[in-house]
């Protein structure tokens, strides 16, 4: 389908970041290749080159439009993807007309253009054209218009993934991030799964009072197996919206991993999902940089003290500059004060950070000791503790949804209420 008439970089104020509750799923492993006529459309299609969304494609760039094009696969097969910038009307229709004589089937058109008019939109239709964008065009348009080619309509909202770090250790990442999954799971009704990445020292099989005999390593040390099949029969189901890829949490083995050792577990979760939330430990590399870069959205747990402080300036800094056409990361504090501990107050956090943390947790140890001793979730403790609206909060922003479920008020509900209460 072409979206028509699609926004301008111009008309559109955060035209290079793409809008909070937008998805875009990652492009498979395919060819691109574009013909652009200005340098400006060149640059930005090379700058989406280099976009996390379109790591495994194969981009290459020429100038000359549709007429280099056209002279270059007069002796050469197309790619997956052609993207064109054409000026002109005539020009245009005619050079297309053209380009399908030495086109393969099933090779998908991209043009760029600027001439908005519903008439030429037609055309291109009755053409097979897949994608029309009006120029002038930002890295982020040129993700979108190809990473939705293979993504179904009604499967935009599939394969989002979120990663949960802690900015150092301690500072209760995992506690976090298993309980805005549960929130993801409970309030906003999405089907979500967490994969629990610390193999050595996970905690999630006990948060979850969970013990499967399978996990996130079999699915690691069985690269060649991992299938939506093959993963089913690793997840632990916790509620009817959540389940959990667990770890061994054994020593029996040591975890060394190349950088791309998840992949493939990721890319079979992102193809069944909806939400996947990613229990990353507190360690630095290759695998975890690239989980953490290759993410939808992040969360960095940190303490109000020096060195979280200086880990999550680090943090920002390297995935903002690694992540350009994305939303920034997101933080939140937890166990804020902690009796006579010294504390870096919220404001200082933010001004060094320059963001707002999206919560700041109180240090409370006798319900989040509580929980994680019986295997529950905050929730389950105690129904109406102010966390839970605060993982609501966290688990908002990072999906882009607002509705929760509500459940039906009648007259007796205040009454009911009170009875609660006592």
């Amino acid at each position: 389908m072409i979206s028509y008439a699609r926004q301008s970089q111009e008309e559109q104020p955060e035209a290079s970041l793409p809008p909070v509750d937008e998805h875009i799923a990652p492009a498979p492993r395919v060819s691109v290749q574009a013909f652009c006529e200005t340098v400006e459309t060149a640059a930005a299609v090379q700058s989406a080159g280099e976009d996390r969304r379109l790591g495994k494609a194969h981009l290459k760039i020429q100038m000359g439009g549709m007429a280099a094009a056209i002279e270059a696969y007069r002796s050469a097969p197309t790619p997956n993807v052609i993207v064109l910038e054409s000026d002109g009307r005539n020009d245009l229709l005619g050079g297309l007309d053209q380009l399908a004589t030495v086109c393969d089937a099933g090779t998908r058109v991209v043009v760029i253009g600027r001439i908005n008019d519903v008439t030429l939109y037609r055309e291109l239709v009755r053409r097979g054209v897949s994608d029309y964008v009006l120029a002038p065009v930002g890295p982020i348009d040129v993700v979108r218009s190809i990473c939705n080619l293979f993504s179904a309509p009604e499967a935009k909202a599939v394969g989002r993934i979120i990663a949960v770090v802690g900015a150092k250790g301690g500072v209760g990442a995992s506690t976090i991030s298993h309980n805005v999954a549960w929130a993801i799971a409970r309030d906003l009704a999405m089907d979500a799964v967490v994969a629990d990445l610390d193999l050595a020292f996970g905690t999630a099989g006990l948060d979850y009072n969970q013990d499967p005999p399978q996990g996130i390593a079999d699915a690691v040390f069985s690269p060649d197996r991992v299938d939506t099949a093959f993963i089913d029969r690793l997840l632990s189901k916790c509620t009817d919206h959540l389940s959990l890829l667990a770890a061994p949490a054994t020593l029996d083995r040591v975890y060394d991993f190349g950088t791309d050792a998840f992949d493939s577990v990721f890319d079979t979760l992102r193809s069944t999902m909806p939400c996947i939330v990613l229990d990353i430990p507190h360690q630095w590399s290759g695998w975890t940089k690239r989980a953490l870069i290759g993410a939808d959205d992040i969360l960095i747990v940190a303490a109000p003290d020096l060195a979280n402080l200086r880990n999550t300036k680090n943090l920002f800094d390297l995935l903002k500059a690694s992540r350009p056409n994305d939303r920034p990361p997101l933080y939140c504090l937890n166990q804020v004060g902690v009796p006579k501990r010294p504390e870096i107050a919220a404001t200082e956090f933010a001004k060094a950070i320059e963001s707002q943390p999206v919560v700041s947790i109180p240090f409370e140890p006798q319900i989040f000791g509580s929980a994680a001793n019986n295997g529950q979730m905050i929730a389950e403790i105690s129904a109406n503790h102010k966390s839970i609206e605060m993982f609501l909060q966290i688990a908002q922003r990072l999906t882009g949804r607002s509705e929760t479920k509500k459940q039906k008020s009648s007259l007796l509900s205040p009454l009911i209420e009170k009875l609660r209460g006592k």
